[in-house]
Parts: C-alpha cells; structure tokens; sequence
C-alpha cells in the first residue's frame, strides 16, 4: 500500500517511539510530584529541544498541549477580543474558534486568498487597526501547500498595531520548512503527528515574556497555563521524532520538491488541475480533476493500493472544501479535489505508481459516468 496523506497525519517514527517508551517505562513516575525529578528534568529538555529547532530557547518557550487543535483555540479564545483578523485559509482549528468569538460578540475579519490558498497581504493589512486584538495566518495552508510568509506580516501588522497579537499555525510547517521565529510572532502553534510523532500531544510555542492566559484551570501545570498531569511519553517522543526529523530537513525538502513535480508532470493535464503553487511546501500537492468526485477517485485509488486525499481530514465530513472554495473555485473543480501530501519515507517508486492510480481512477470514473 502506498500511503500519499501524510499531511493528515504520519506513520510514528520507530526509533523516536522506542526511545520514548524506555524513558516512561523506567521513569513513570508524575512530574509535577516532589519525586518526581527525573521526569520533569526530561520534560524540560523536550521543551528546550522542539523550541531550539525553530527559535532561539532564550526568546521562547512553549506549552504542551494535546494537539495542533487545542494550541489554535489556546491562541485565539485567549487572545481574541474587539475584533479578530483572519484568512480565509486557516484551519477549521482556527476558523472554528474565531466563529466562536464572533458568536460571542466579535468581530471577525476574513481576509481573502489567493487561488493557490495563500493570503493576500495587502488586503489583510486593511483589516487590521488599533482595536483589533489578534492576527492569525496560517504557515502553510494545510489543503494547498502554499506558504505565507508570516515574519514579513508579523512585522507589518506590529508597525501598524503595536499591542496586537500575532499568532500562526505553523503545524504543517514545523519539520518541514526552514523557519526561526521573529520577536513580531507572539504565538506559533506545532502538533507531533505530522512528522512522526504519537496523536495527542502538539505545543503553542510562545514569546517569553508574553502574557498567555490559561486555558485548562486546575493543579497549575505548564507554567500555569494548561492544567493537567504532563503526557511524557508524548511530550518526549514529540521531542525525539523533531531530532529525527530535523536531522535531515534541508535533504527532505530537496527531494520531495523533485517528487512532488514529477507528481504533477505525471498527471493527465486534460482531467487534472493543479491548485497548490510551484513555490508552496514540497510536501503537497492538491489537484483537482474537473467534473469529478474527489471522494470516488479516493476510493478508486485504495483500489489500486494508493491512499490519497480529498483535503483537511479535519473537515472531511463537508461535501467540499471551505478553503479552496475561498480560493475562488466552481463546484465543477470543488467536487474533485484530492490532496497528495508526501513524508521523508516517500518513494519515486510511489510517485510514479501514485501517477499511473490516480490517472487510471479518473479515466475508469468519467467512463462510467460516461
């Protein structure tokens, strides 16, 4: 079975996993516990560790929290007051929290996109003044792969409001771009199973000396700021699957660019769209094939032993896309998105089989729908 879906989530890496569970199985003890030394020496090295890949550990710090999810509704329902800048291309994690302070009174501000996912600068900008309490925009777009360059509109949106907060979703981003933090990024959200690592454990990543307010109230864990006994095993193998990753980031993103080209060369232009940009993130591309159903063409590829997908697994209940509907689509494109979303274990074998499936699948379904 090829597996193209990565950008839903990763097979765990072994050798972070392995060494993760000796660790909690020696050392299972609670960390918040006046014993409990050993584990809570080794949290803070994981902390230290993830915040190192992508900032400097003397200007950040971060928060563990269950997940990419829970990191987004942190930053905004914390942060989000008067009126809340977003665009349209955000998660659900972060579109769904800002719909949730509208309804609570306010303002939410949409910005438009562009039609490879990416934010309009300029007219974001517009959107900001001196009563807008929280900018969010997304590294990169999780349906298209393309790449907002967050440090260029942290810096401009601080110039323009000096006391609004700036938060991104860097989840497909972390462990897969170059990226080091800004003193003008306040908030930078990151999950573990996106690069390998367990479900369940993700980080808000945030400026020292900014003043983020408590999400989960009780024993006083994380600083304060998300009650709850730690997730070690989770918290650790997080840290250790980014050693593994990071170790070879520059060599990744090289070559999956290659794959992911050749992806595309490979596909049937007369049924095949492309929407993710040349310069988006190598690690996915979303196409869409005209006048078809993504979701067919899904099943028809695990026919063939290729698992593909149709957009955010977190919004696949929808019957299309929000986001790629925002990109400014018609329901003939809408309809038959698939999103390939590729890891460091990714082939060229697999891209050339994926190439041949996914040509195959759309060929057998305009048959049949003749």
């Amino acid at each position: 079975m090829i597996y193209l879906d990565n950008a839903a989530t990763t097979e765990p890496n072994e050798k972070a996993l392995a060494r993760a569970v000796e660790f909690t199985k020696k050392n299972y003890l609670n960390p918040s516990a006046l014993y409990g030394g050993a584990v809570s020496s080794a949290l803070k090295e994981a902390r230290e560790s993830i915040v190192s890949k992508i900032a400097d550990p003397a200007q950040f710090e971060l928060v563990f929290t269950s997940g990419g999810t829970e990191a987004d509704n942190q930053a905004l329902l914390t942060c989000g007051r008067r009126n809340v800048v977003l665009s349209a291309g955000e998660h659900a994690a972060v579109y769904e929290a800002g719909v949730h302070l509208k309804n609570g009174g306010t303002e939410l501000r949409l910005a438009p996109i562009g039609k490879d996912g990416s934010a309009d600068p300029e007219k974001l900008l517009a959107l900001v003044d001196d009563r807008t309490s929280l900018v969010s925009v997304v590294h990169v777009n999780n349906e298209t792969g393309a790449v907002n360059d967050i440090f260029r509109l942290a810096e401009q949106v601080k110039k323009k409001n000096p006391r609004c907060v700036f938060h991104s979703d860097g989840v497909q981003a972390f462990g897969k771009l170059p990226v080091r933090l800004t003193k003008d990024v306040d908030l930078y959200s990151v999950s573990s199973h996106k690069i390998g690592g367990l479900k369940g454990t993700g980080a808000l990543v945030k400026r020292k000396g900014f003043a983020l307010q408590a999400f989960l109230h009780g024993g006083g864990q994380e600083g304060n700021l998300r009650s709850g006994t730690e997730n070690v095993l989770g918290a650790l193998d997080f840290a250790y699957a980014a050693e593994e990753k990071f170790k070879t980031l520059k060599e990744d993103f090289a070559r999956l660019e290659g794959y992911r080209e050749r992806l595309w060369q490979a596909l049937d232009k007369e049924i095949y769209r492309r929407i993710s940009p040349p310069n988006g993130s190598p690690y996915i591309l979303t196409v869409a094939a005209q006048g078809l159903r993504g979701e067919i063409l899904q099943r028809l590829c695990l026919e063939r032993e290729v698992i593909v997908g149709t957009g955010s697994a977190c919004s696949s209940k929808k019957p299309y896309s929000r986001v790629i509907e925002a990109c400014g689509y018609g329901k003939d494109l809408l309809n038959g998105v698939v999103r390939l979303s590729f890891s460091l274990r990714t082939t060229e074998e697999e891209i050339a089989a994926a190439a041949q499936a996914l040509n195959a699948s759309a060929q057998e379904l305009k048959i049949r729908i003749g």
